[in-house]
């Protein structure tokens, strides 16, 4: 089976419009992502979005009265997210393939999110064709904010069952060989996702013409602490949010987050 067909029977039926909209955790993510991407949107700019799922930020971000530019590899998503369209978004829609994108011309986009291929792309090689069909479309000077799937959060909230009570994982995953001698998880297309550690990221970032500007934990602590999260009332989650702003960009952390945002500035 290939990696694309495992993807579209989970996308398939995987609500993740609710993910980022209705869940504390995912309004983490969301306000977190849109408070480092809108700084670098102006008026007149143009964006791309590579693997715009259901479009939370590509339909939202259009009907914000930006550019839009969205590639989907999922046809349930696009059309999820073409049905949200009341004519009046200036936006443009492809389905394609992260590792291909000939579709779009080079240097053409003042932003470029990747903010979800990185998590099911399974060799090092693909990675780098993916950030670098990103940085292509980009202008120089232009950004890439690439969102990726943090090891540790995987190892103690699946692994050890820290997510969820007895939700331990660690006999079957050993039986598995998904890890390896240092703890660093192991995936194939069957398993959906893909874990990275901060080195990796280093590593793929050195393989093309880019320069970080951050590093940002996206949902932080959000996801230990999940059913409490949603138990919240206003004032302490506004609370939580203040907290979490304040301590998203600390590096003695990032490793620790679910996600990660990496903000690259195109060479």
């Amino acid at each position: 089976m290939s990696n694309s067909t495992f993807l579209e029977n989970y996308y398939n039926g995987y609500d993740e419009e609710g993910r980022l909209e209705n869940s504390r955790v995912g309004q983490v993510e969301y306000l977190t992502t849109r408070r480092y991407l809108d700084p670098l949107l102006t008026a007149d700019c143009k964006i791309a979005e590579i693997g715009a799922g259901t479009g939370r930020y590509s339909v939202t971000l259009a009907k914000e009265g930006y550019d839009v530019t969205a590639v989907e590899l999922v046809q349930h998503n696009l059309d999820i997210l073409t049905g949200k369209f009341d004519g009046s978004e200036n936006i443009r829609t492809h389905l394609g393939n992260a590792l291909d994108l000939h579709m779009l011309g080079d240097n053409t986009y003042d932003v470029t999110l990747l903010l979800g291929p990185m998590y099911h792309l399974y060799s090092e090689e693909d990675k780098i064709i993916a950030l670098r069909e990103a940085v292509r479309i980009t202008k120089p000077d232009g950004h890439v904010l690439v969102a990726y799937c943090m090891n540790e959060a995987t190892v103690i909230q699946y692994v050890f069952g820290g997510r969820y009570p007895g939700s331990n994982q660690l006999k079957s995953v050993l039986e598995l060989n998904m890890l390896t001698d240092d703890w660093k998880c192991v995936s194939e297309p069957k398993d959906l996702f893909e874990m990275v550690r901060t080195e990796d990221i280093e590593r793929l970032n050195a393989a093309v013409p880019v320069e970080r500007v951050k590093l940002v934990a996206t949902d932080g602590a959000s996801r230990y602490i999940r059913e409490y999260l949603e138990e919240m009332d206003e004032l302490t989650f506004d609370k939580w949010l203040s907290y979490h702003f304040a301590t998203c960009e600390r590096q003695d952390l990032i490793g620790a987050t679910n996600h990660s945002l990496d903000i690259l500035r195109k060479r």
